[in-house]
């Protein structure tokens, strides 16, 4: 049986690290280190999510090659595309495709949003070679379609897709130097040392995957001759591997958004990268790119965090091989599942090396993910393990900063929620877990309140309560008298708490409130999601939709409230004085 794809990545993850610990050890031993940690561990984190993604976009990507194959292919010839000969025309065909598509990525901006993400680092070493896009697979397919038409079988080109792939790691390295006649003919560190450099001489040259003869034809090769600076010429500043990924396509939709010409809200997708529409490059300037001022993003990160971030990193990387080996015999709904753990592990590891989140908040967003897994597959031994320990977790952060009225009332809601949670989980607790969130959520209501008049947006109030109704009539002709009462009071009270989290973010503006409101307004999607579920119609991966709406929605409350004085914006509307807290 032969390995599939995603394995074969597996099988060569041991060898990328121990070339990786080579090229650390040579760079120490030279006095020439080029590895950082924090951006090392970044650039092999996106490398995974990138991996366990195409899980997901290998099925869209390989079942269009195959469709046009099949039905569109102008000569069928397998048996000569599996000879020698056929192996190696194909091969040097798959490496002409990618220098176009890869000249893309450089030359047409929303190619460029989905290619950006392999040159954001700022370091330049075979960990870079692992930072790749999770998002290139949408549209990428497009250049190789002339293969399937000349009618190369899907097995021969995955195959020296894989191939091509594999060959240009090594080529991230500065310990390299000129390699004479090699240099001319293939793509070569000096070659590829180019490619990633941000100087203007070098800007958008040598796309070559194997072959760096295809830039030496269509002009678009470069000599390295002088010292290359890496990045890009907007820098991500970030280790936010989502973030990474989407900045460019965020900065297209808004400049695109802004474009009051709908010709130009559609050129600004295919015209080179930094072309912007005049009218939106005067209302909103960018300062111009200057070589002499870039610097490195290198924020600070403790000896403890730092240890941390790379036992988290090993632990994720290890779930990634394991997602990877049986990724191809899992149903879809699975791999989805389990995606979404890995991502959110990878993401906390980034956010805690950036100091954006606490040691603590990592652990809760893993083990609420892994609450929430477990419950997708049904494993409850371990969702009875999970679930719990999620919530343990949040009231240990919050006890550990919060103090006064504020900390007690946020630790009360908490400790109702686990309540809640455990009630959940055992037959016929129902009603109990009910009342345990409603006093949670009457808890939350008071925090909301603190520093603000009650509802402060009346539109918030109208469309939650409205929100709430609607509910509760998909839900009435399912419910008992009692029950009637019950969901009646429950969705009220969670439409005035998420009311009032929107309404004081209106009135506050800053980015903790809208946090919290987002949080509320998830949970109410979350008990949204639960109720449907339980008294109505049964909901499709019900488990995954409560629970992950549910944790998201706590740790956005649990991060952003906080304790303070209100501090309302010129022009806004004065909130009620109160010697409390803000959330």
């Amino acid at each position: 049986m032969q390995p599939s794809p995603s394995q074969v990545i597996v099988l060569a993850t041991p060898v990328f690290l121990l070339l990786i610990a080579v090229e650390y050890a040579w760079g120490r031993l030279r006095g020439r280190d080029t590895y950082r940690l924090n951006d090392a561990i970044n650039s092999i984190s996106l490398g995974m999510l990138s991996q366990v993604s195409a899980v997901l976009t290998r099925l869209f990507r390989i079942g269009i090659y195959t469709a046009v194959f099949s039905h569109a292919a102008l000569v069928r010839d397998d048996a000569f595309w599996t000879s020698p000969f056929g192996w190696l025309l194909a091969l040097v065909f798959y490496d002409f495709c990618y220098y176009w598509l890869h000249r893309a990525g450089h030359e047409v901006a929303v190619f460029w949003a989905a290619h950006v993400v392999h040159h954001q680092s700022q370091d330049y070493n075979l960990s870079t070679a692992l930072r790749q896009t999770s998002s290139g697979a949408l549209l990428g397919w497009i250049f190789y379609l002339p293969m399937a038409m000349a009618g190369v079988p899907p097995l021969v080109f995955g195959v020296v897709a894989l191939i091509d792939l594999l060959y240009q790691y090594w080529v991230h390295t500065e310990h390299v130097g000129k390699l004479g006649w090699f240099d001319r003919w293939f793509c070569s560190p000096s070659n590829h040392r180019v490619h990633h450099a941000v100087n203007e001489r070098y800007l958008d040259r040598n796309y070559g995957g194997i072959l760096i003869v295809w830039d030496r034809l269509f002009g678009s090769f470069r000599e390295e001759d002088e010292r290359c600076v890496y990045g890009t010429r907007a820098p991500l500043e970030s280790w936010d591997p989502l973030w990474s990924n989407l900045e460019v396509y965020w900065a297209l939709a808004r400049d695109s958004w802004h474009a009051r010409s709908w010709g130009d809200k559609l050129r600004v997708w295919f015209k080179p990268p930094g072309w912007r529409p005049a009218d939106v490059a005067a209302r909103f300037p960018k300062p111009p790119f200057a070589l002499e001022r870039v610097t490195r993003y290198h924020p600070p990160m403790g000896r403890a965090v730092a240890w941390f971030a790379g036992v988290q990193f090993m632990a994720i990387l290890g779930g990634v091989a394991l997602f990877l080996w049986h990724a191809d015999g899992l149903p879809l709904a699975r791999s989805a599942t389990w995606l979404a753990v890995l991502t959110a592990a990878i993401w906390a590891v980034g956010a805690v090396m950036q100091g954006r989140i606490t040691v603590l908040e990592v652990l809760l967003i893993e083990v609420a993910a892994l609450a929430t897994a477990t419950a997708a597959e049904g494993w409850l031994d371990a969702h009875r393990l999970f679930k719990p320990l999620a919530m343990l977790l949040a009231i240990a952060w919050v006890a550990a900063r919060a103090q006064g009225r504020f900390g007690n009332v946020l630790l009360a809601a908490l400790a109702l929620c686990l309540a809640g949670d455990v009630f959940l989980m055992l037959e016929g607790f129902f009603i109990p877990g009910m009342v345990s969130f409603l006093a949670a959520h009457l808890c939350y209501l008071s925090l909301f309140r603190q520093g603000v008049r009650w509802f402060p947006s009346g539109r918030a109030l109208a469309a939650t309560l409205a929100v709430a109704a609607l509910l509760y009539a998909v839900l009435f002709p399912h419910l008992g008298p009692v029950l009637k009462v019950a969901v009646a009071a429950y969705a009220v009270v969670i439409a005035l708490m998420a009311a009032q989290a929107i309404g004081r973010a209106t009135v506050v503006r800053d980015g903790p409130a809208i946090g919290v409101a987002v949080g509320a307004g998830l949970f109410m999607l979350s008990d949204a999601i639960l109720a449907i579920n339980r008294f109505a119609l049964p909901v499709p991966l019900a488990p995954l939709w409560v629970l992950s709406t549910y944790y998201a929605a706590q740790v956005l409350i649990v991060h952003n409230a906080r304790a303070g004085k209100v501090e309302v914006p010129a022009g806004a509307a004065a909130p009620a004085q109160a010697a409390g807290a803000s959330s």
